[in-house]
């Protein structure tokens, strides 16, 4: 039987980890994105409100039912307490939810599986749980200049996100792969990406990546 791969991808905020792991789902990996795990989880009706309105109160409730995730942003990066008692919440259920995912992928035939994790870096959990850590990596002033293009934060907002993530050279220490995305073109990076993904098996694209 092929080996199955399983790849942990992770980047700093604006370094094109999204499309990287975009390029990989075309070239047929099963991506499991834990942040739309997060996500789901946090959603009205998700596993972790009832905890976590018991936990927080209404505070972090919005109008749908679901997580305020803006408040609970804000509420994490200035409590570690709180930022403590979210990870306990939320984190079991993430991770469950994630296995599930991954057994179905696996059930569905996939040979390579790509865990999109934001903050594989600063978790520690994930190391042992992957054959090999992809990292999109560029220069804080593009991130910066990335995101304000993108989101149209502030650059303070966007300023303590990078700094709530772990450093570049921590990153990069982590890395088995390394893209350093700074100053190309969007078809060059997606060819950079598929062919770094020869290495798992995946196809070369028969047609330009879109």
């Amino acid at each position: 039987m092929d080996k199955v791969w399983r790849i942990g991808l992770t980047g700093g905020i604006g370094s094109g980890k999204s499309t990287a792991a975009h390029v990989l789902a075309q070239l047929g990996a099963a991506v499991i994105d834990a942040d739309a795990v997060a996500r789901s989880v946090t959603a009205p009706g998700g596993p972790a409100m009832a905890p976590l309105r018991a936990a927080f109160g209404d505070a972090v409730i919005d109008a749908q039912g679901g997580m305020d995730r803006q408040r609970m942003r804000e509420l994490a990066f200035s409590d570690a307490k709180a930022k403590a008692q979210l990870e306990a919440i939320v984190h079991p259920l993430v991770k469950a939810a994630i296995d599930g995912q991954a057994q179905s992928a696996l059930d569905a035939g996939a040979r390579v599986l790509v865990f999109d994790i934001p903050l594989l870096v600063e978790s520690g959990r994930w190391r042992e749980r992957v054959d090999g850590v992809l990292v999109i990596d560029c220069s804080e002033d593009t991130q910066i200049a990335r995101v304000q293009a993108r989101n149209g934060w502030p650059r303070a907002q966007i300023l303590a996100v990078i700094q709530a993530q772990a450093t570049r050279a921590q990153r990069q220490a982590a890395a088995d792969w390394l893209i350093l995305n700074e100053g190309l073109g969007l078809d060059v990076f997606e060819a950079a990406v598929a062919q770094l993904a020869r290495q798992w098996g995946l196809p070369a694209p028969a047609r330009d990546l879109a």
